[in-house]
């Protein structure tokens, strides 16, 4: 029996530390997309490529593409709050703060999570999840603290860029909750994953023709192998695993990956930047590990 519960431990571990890996590692990425083509057509390029590579990956191992009709409008709007708007208000929001406070504002998704998944899916949080992520969370705000005082924005701009994430979390949120919803299950994982994905990528190029005309490309290898990086790793295979997580061990928990997204993030930078932590950045990323156990570690999230 402890061999099985061991299996079935590890495999939760791996994919989340894979997730967290892979989207702690995009802003690498990211800084090659941006210059020639403007933001809101490399995000529809990134989820093309991702709706293809999901669905011919369906396609070559046998998972039905078919949805039923009556599925139309809950893979349209998964595909909406989950691929267009998440997005598109992250990239809009760094251009008024930082990249860092982006990062770390959206580590409050666990919390939306928690709070769509008690409403929604009646999934009442258990009283170690919750210490666990106060604890998580006051880390979150001296992480916060770091970044904001890093920042030289003007007030105004940097409310702006700060709503703009927050929306941006909610509508994350909701796309996460929807996959953990019993229509979700009752779909093939990988079928309405990249139905959803075509259409966000979709209504990303009608958004990006409508606000930056026409497609533009760059050719360059930086640019195309960034591209396949994003949309192959960072959205087919992460978004796979990360939503598979979601339906085992629900929103609330799987919302974790999130948390430790700018640790990850930071201590990349530490590497490839020379990024310096403060007393207070180290604080916070110590709690939000001690945080993250403590929740992680909960008999059950959904009791």
């Amino acid at each position: 029996m402890r061999n099985g519960e061991g299996a079935t431990r590890m495999g939760l571990v791996i994919p989340f530390l894979i997730v967290t890996l892979i989207w702690g590692s995009t802003w690498i990425v990211i800084r090659g997309q941006l210059g020639v083509v403007p933001v809101s057509w490399s995000v529809t390029y990134r989820f093309l490529v991702g709706a293809v590579t999901m669905l011919a990956v369906a396609r070559a191992t046998g998972v039905p593409l078919r949805i039923r009709r009556q599925d139309y409008l809950f893979v349209a709007v998964a595909g909406f709050v989950t691929f267009v708007a998440n997005y598109n208000l992250v990239y809009l929001a760094e251009q008024h703060v930082t990249s860092g406070v982006v990062a770390v504002i959206f580590s409050l998704l666990v919390v939306s999570n928690a709070i769509l998944g008690w409403i929604f899916l009646r999934q009442p949080l258990s009283r170690a999840f919750l210490i666990g992520s106060a604890v998580a969370m006051l880390g979150v705000g001296l992480l916060f603290a770091h970044e904001w005082h890093a920042g030289d924005r003007a007030p105004h701009d940097a409310i702006l860029g700060v709503v703009m994430t927050l929306v941006a979390v909610v509508s994350a949120s909701i796309g996460n909750v929807m996959q953990a919803a019993r229509r979700a299950r009752a779909m093939p994982m990988q079928a309405l994953i990249g139905w959803a994905m075509l259409c966000g990528a979709v209504i990303d190029g009608l958004f990006a023709w409508a606000f930056d005309g026409p497609p533009r490309f760059d050719g360059r290898g930086v640019y195309i192998a960034g591209l396949l990086y994003l949309g192959v790793i960072a959205s087919a295979i992460a978004f796979w695993l990360y939503f598979n997580l979601i339906r085992q061990i629900g929103p609330a928990r799987g919302g974790y990956v999130n948390v430790l997204v700018p640790v990850i993030a930071m201590g990349l930078s530490t590497v490839f930047e020379g990024y310096r932590w403060s007393a207070e950045a180290i604080a916070g990323g110590v709690l939000v590990l001690i945080g993250l156990v403590l929740a992680m570690r909960a008999r059950s999230p959904a009791r």
